[in-house]
């Protein structure tokens, strides 16, 4: 930070030198585990493109919206969260749990900033359970062995893939993540998913360059990707209403403006 605070717990293996995602979007949404690095970068960023920060604000929004969505409506107990990120307020269990107590969460994130925040993702309700895993995007095999000694894999399970596929570069293994995990749970669970877009159908093409140097000062890596190849990863999927939308859209109570990040909630029949 700024100020020169380092944020509680921190850990000497944390490369504080170079701006890091999870700490970027932390201070977008206006939280304060962030480091001068990452203001700089995120300010940076914000300059080149500056939806940055309502697409950071349209994704968690989109993620309260959705939990509650799959627990009100579909009647879901059970959420695997990949991609966690650092905790802010309304987590994917303190919503899901305000509607059910008895829900169970599985966190999932192997950022190390992330990790030292995760007791901070451990707190549930006594009915409920919150665990968390320290495993990689890129190994959905050991997500899914070490998920399934917290969550039944033969009841529902709503699987939360917001926006960690963009760090997945190659579109083919993005496309096996979602196949191995979703074949792991049963009908009727869900894919909850936000992906950005370089697509001018949702004013996307800013994105480039500012993924560009991005890619360039900060880590990890990240892509964009075309609507048509976001909406391939719900194939075998039923998408409910409204669809593959802007995040900021989907299901929102009002009229928002568009975000170039796409969101949907699928089930798998």
């Amino acid at each position: 930070m700024s100020d020169g605070h380092t944020p509680s717990g921190g850990s000497a293996k944390l490369n504080t030198g170079v701006a890091h995602n999870a700490r970027v979007w932390n201070y977008w949404i206006g939280g304060k585990d962030n480091y001068e690095v990452d203001q700089q970068v995120g300010e940076h960023v914000a300059g080149m493109f500056p939806i940055i920060r309502d697409i950071a604000r349209a994704d968690r929004d989109f993620l309260g919206r959705a939990v509650r969505f799959v627990a009100e409506e579909r009647g879901v107990r059970q959420f695997l969260d990949i991609g966690t990120g650092l905790p802010t307020a309304e987590n994917t269990h303190e919503i899901a749990q305000r509607v059910a107590p008895d829900s169970r969460i599985v966190y999932v994130d192997n950022d190390p900033i992330v990790l030292v925040h995760a007791r901070t993702l451990l707190t549930g309700t006594r009915e409920g359970v919150t665990a968390y895993i320290d495993a990689d995007v890129h190994d959905p095999d050991a997500i899914v062995e070490r998920a399934g000694q917290t969550l039944d894999f033969t009841e529902p399970v709503a699987v939360m893939m917001l926006g960690i596929l963009n760090f997945v570069l190659d579109y083919d293994k993005a496309r096996e993540i979602v196949r191995r995990v979703l074949a792991a749970v049963p009908s009727g669970s869900l894919l909850v998913l936000t992906h950005p877009t370089f697509g001018s159908e949702l004013g996307g093409e800013g994105q480039i360059p500012a993924m560009k140097f991005w890619n360039e000062n900060a880590t990890p890596p990240i892509t964009a990707r075309s609507g048509a190849d976001i909406a391939a990863f719900f194939e075998g999927l039923e998408l409910l209403e409204p669809g593959l939308v802007s995040c900021s859209q989907w299901r929102a109570p009002d009229s928002p403006a568009p975000v170039p990040q796409y969101g949907a909630v699928a089930v798998k029949p």
